[in-house]
């Protein structure tokens, strides 16, 4: 494949992400993001290097929301250009464990897999269907979350259910966040000067949602998400892991349905649930630095518990490399990265305060102390970069075998 560029689309729940990606160079172009969809405040933003502008989209569909990006990307760029388009898939089940390339047959397999990812799924279909209609003519590459997560061993991966639930099912531990996860860990062994096949790392994606992953060789051998993206750490509105009697012991107290429970623990729950106040860790932070207890419960149990995860996977590898921090929070939150390395002494983690307040998404790097045993990195995440890397891989392939 010669240099060209790729589009990539990442259709959420509520929101619609866009990046026009020149490729090998990895030069960002153009990029968009639609927000609050569905809603009044509904609002499309969008920057290229002429410039950045934001448009009002008050109660935009996805669909509509979609038409009006790709309408603003080819009246600046030449479409005949666009060499291919990415699409982020939340959910590939066992069955996609690889970049794949969109036909008929593939997107009916992914809308047979909704029913692991019912909030995620279909809107990943809806940016599908609404750019090959508009491109057509080019290739179309699903990227799932979960295949990065595919190679974890089934003593990691598999619950201890009857085993039929897995066999009959698909209930099982899948993972996500995998394309953030695979950047930073080809980052950090860069910056680390290593061979990434060769390293061993842990990993902390840590936003509104949040997950951390144990790399070895290459591919990930245990992460936090599991059959769906509520599992593991504590999150903006997520619980993250409860006691599975929860659902029922509240069914019985509160009267509520269990969709109702589910609903709860998804969206009410986590900073959000713990603080009464807000599931944005900025607010939280500020707040607890004005007395509020109940949001600093919420910073330190975030933090306890990320620390408690990363020290459990660690002995999915044995020994580390090094830790890394990436996502919103992840790169800006100076004090979440301090409180959760305290805990992890455990490890050999002494991070330096004066190179942990210098690092952010544009200057990342080592926060550890120097020369110590355990490098502890802040790198930014690019999943979108990522993604057209997935994709230009497949293209290669697909060019080798025609």
């Amino acid at each position: 494949m010669s240099e060209s560029m790729v589009l990539v689309i990442n259709t959420g729940s509520s929101s619609i992400k866009m990046a026009l990606i020149d490729m090998p160079s990895e030069t960002l172009l153009a990029e968009a993001s639609a927000e609050r969809l569905g809603s009044p405040e509904a609002v499309l933003h969008w920057k290229t290097t002429a410039g950045a502008a934001h448009t009002p989209l008050a109660d935009a569909t996805h669909f509509v929301a979609m038409q009006q990006m790709l309408d603003l990307l080819f009246g600046q760029v030449n479409k005949d250009r666009i060499a291919a388009v990415g699409h982020r898939v939340v959910h590939g089940g066992e069955r996609f464990i690889k970049p794949t390339l969109l036909d008929d047959a593939v997107i009916k397999e992914i809308e047979s897999l909704s029913h692991l990812a019912p909030l995620h799924n279909p809107a990943n279909l809806l940016g599908i269907r609404v750019a090959m209609q508009h491109l057509p003519a080019i290739s179309h590459v699903a990227v799932f979350d979960t295949a990065f997560h595919h190679a974890m061993p089934l003593h990691a991966s598999l619950y201890a259910v009857p085993y039929q639930w897995y066999s009959e099912y698909g209930v099982r531990r899948y993972g996500f966040h995998g394309s953030s996860h695979h950047f930073v860990a080809q980052q950090a062994a860069e910056t680390l000067g290593r061979e990434f096949d060769q390293c061993k790392f842990l990993t902390a994606h840590l936003g509104n949602g949040c997950s951390a992953a144990a790399i070895a060789g290459g591919i990930s051998v245990d992460t936090t998400m599991g059959l769906t993206p509520l599992e593991g750490l504590v999150m903006g509105t997520r619980s993250g892991d409860v006691d599975p009697g929860l659902h029922d012991f509240m069914v019985r107290q509160s009267g509520e349905s269990l969709v109702a429970i589910t609903d709860a623990l998804n969206r009410q729950s986590g900073l959000l649930g713990l603080s009464g106040l807000s599931n944005d860790m900025r607010t939280l932070l500020d707040a607890a630095a004005e007395g509020n207890e109940r949001a600093a419960l919420a910073v330190e149990v975030f933090c306890y518990r990320l620390a408690k995860s990363l020290a459990a996977l660690a002995v999915a590898l044995g020994y580390v490399d090094a830790i890394v921090f990436t996502g919103g929070i992840g790169e800006h939150a100076e004090q979440i990265r301090e409180k959760t390395v305290e805990h992890l002494k455990i490890l050999g983690a002494e991070l330096d305060r004066e190179r942990n307040a210098q690092y952010g998404r544009h200057s990342c790097g080592l926060i550890s102390k120097p020369g110590a045993a355990l490098p502890i990195l802040v790198i930014a995440t690019n999943e979108e970069t990522m993604i057209a890397r997935y994709v230009c891989e497949v293209l290669y392939s697909k060019e080798s075998h025609s």
